[in-house]
């Protein structure tokens, strides 16, 4: 009899155990909440060509392609979520909206916030010069000097790049791409660092005053991938897996093509300062 209570014990501690696990795993989460809802909450920043506005106010660009395919693959309506690059993960985790689609580096510290699905780009980040200012400059360490300025945009990891990469030079900081571009333009700052190919459209949009210190060659490459808040295995199974059908059929990089390759096509449809 003591034997049988011994075995008891632990059994009953296993079978509470899978009940928990059960009651867990029938707990809803972001898929479900997509299709009660009827709509896919997608939070993301504008920056070309990844995500920005016409003329007319409307989104257009490469997230937008993408996110609008995710939900009509879901069965729902998209719902972007405008939200500013530097508070962005803290909006996902406040559940402000239900994923982020917008270029998204993965990175070991962002990691450790947020899950990221498999990749679906992978472009790095670039450098547009002041002619004026940076003059000569060809190699990496001239820019590595306490008399150069570096301008990127806040939270994004061109800012982290540009620290490890220049340690010596002073990092400027702005709420948006189009501010640390005008920075350089204006002649207060030596360059820029962003996610290709942005530097490469504003130059050629500014050859009187912009080059490409490295020619197209690109300062570091990356990994864009979706960002989920942590706990949600179905979701981030489903999302891995759109962009794993959608890499294997040809679309994702027929789209990427299309607003990465050549702005002439788009490029007359945006809004200034962008």
């Amino acid at each position: 009899m003591k034997f049988l209570k011994k075995i008891k014990m632990p059994l009953i501690a296993a079978a509470c155990a899978i009940g928990m696990g059960a009651s867990s795993a029938s707990a809803e989460g972001v898929l479900e909440d997509i299709q009660k809802r009827g709509t896919l909450q997608v939070g993301m920043s504008t920056f070309v060509p990844w995500a920005m506005r016409d003329k007319e106010g409307n989104l257009m660009g490469f997230e937008i392609d993408v996110a609008t395919k995710v939900a009509e693959d879901m069965g729902v309506e998209v719902e972007f979520v405008p939200t500013a690059w530097s508070g962005i993960i803290p909006a996902l985790l406040a559940k402000k909206f239900d994923l982020i689609i917008g270029g998204m580096s993965i990175t070991p510290e962002r990691n450790l916030t947020v899950n990221f699905t498999t990749p679906y780009a992978h472009s790095g980040q670039q450098m547009a010069a002041n002619k004026e200012l940076a003059d000569g400059f060809d190699k990496l360490e001239d820019f590595n000097d306490s008399s150069v300025t570096i301008s990127c945009r806040r939270g994004a990891t061109p800012c982290n790049t540009a620290a490890k990469m220049f340690p010596k030079a002073t990092v400027r900081r702005f709420d948006d791409d189009a501010q640390a571009f005008q920075e350089v333009v204006n002649g207060n700052s030596h360059a820029m660092i962003s996610s290709a190919p942005k530097p490469r459209f504003w130059s050629e949009a500014h050859p009187d005053k912009m080059f490409l210190p490295f020619g197209s060659e690109n300062l570091t490459k990356g990994d864009e991938a979706f960002a989920l808040r942590k706990g949600d295995a179905d979701a981030l199974n489903y999302f891995s897996n759109w962009i794993l059908v959608n890499t294997s059929n040809g679309w994702l990089q027929a789209t990427h093509d299309k607003w990465f390759q050549d702005q002439s096509a788009w490029k007359d449809l945006v809004a200034p300062e962008q």
